[in-house]
């Protein structure tokens, strides 16, 4: 969960304090600044553990993975040895995520070199029935074949990805690549995905671009009409996908 901006800006959103915050971070120093932060915006109803979200979840519940109304999150794009560093045969890792206690990796396991599924997996399982999942990816996530592939296919089969919005390069720190938003939902009514190119709508910036509040609005706009709108937004049947 980083610092914990995130958090706060979604806590923000749900205009009351009918809300409470789990985040987890695996780095000391980045949690403390987390529980600060939390603390600094007065945010008392929260609970931030630190931890390998992957490797040692923190929120378990009744042996299972805690589930949750709404799971946010950036996380580190394509990490390498997300499962630890293989043994000497190279091949194994030093414990098989295929035995995952939680279960959190049926519908295939991530390449070693490249963990965005892997927290996607995570995120995914850690939804209440009804809840929503919102995660930044690098575009790769979206195309890459081989496992990553049979897991995309998998969750395109379940009809839990509600909307993919592609975003201008250049919007995250320290990560000059194009990203994109997906939209997880569990229980959906619709049989398609709503897909936004929102790749070309932002402000320019010497270090890092900026989406304008327009440009904010015109994708939720679009994401909350869920149409087709010219070189902007498509709907696609699952059907249409495959």
């Amino acid at each position: 969960c980083g610092s914990g901006s995130l958090l706060i800006k979604a806590a923000k959103e749900v205009g009351s304090n009918d809300f409470f915050i789990y985040g987890q971070e695996v780095n000391g120093a980045t949690w403390s600044l987390a529980r600060m932060n939390m603390f600094l915006h007065g945010v008392e109803q929260s609970d931030i553990q630190w931890g390998d979200t992957i490797k040692s979840p923190a929120f378990i519940e009744k042996d299972s993975i805690k589930k949750f109304n709404v799971v946010i999150a950036n996380p580190p794009f394509s990490k390498d040895k997300w499962w630890g560093a293989p043994t000497e045969k190279g091949k194994e890792t030093e414990k098989k995520a295929e035995n995952d206690d939680y279960k959190r990796f049926w519908r295939g396991v991530p390449p070693n070199s490249k963990g965005d599924w892997a927290f996607i997996s995570h995120m995914i399982e850690s939804l209440l029935p009804g809840g929503t999942c919102g995660v930044v990816v690098p575009h790769g996530v979206l195309f890459r074949g081989d496992s990553e592939g049979r897991i995309r296919k998998a969750v395109l089969e379940e009809n839990l990805v509600h909307a993919v919005v592609g975003l201008p390069p250049n919007l995250f720190y320290g990560a000059g690549i194009s990203a994109a938003l997906v939209i997880f939902k569990k229980d959906r009514k619709q049989k398609d995905v709503l897909f936004i190119d929102a790749s070309k709508h932002y402000q320019e910036g010497k270090k890092q671009n900026k989406l304008r509040e327009e440009d904010i609005l015109k994708t939720l706009d679009a994401y909350k009409k869920r149409k087709t709108l010219d070189r902007y937004s498509v709907v696609a049947s699952l059907k249409e996908i495959a």
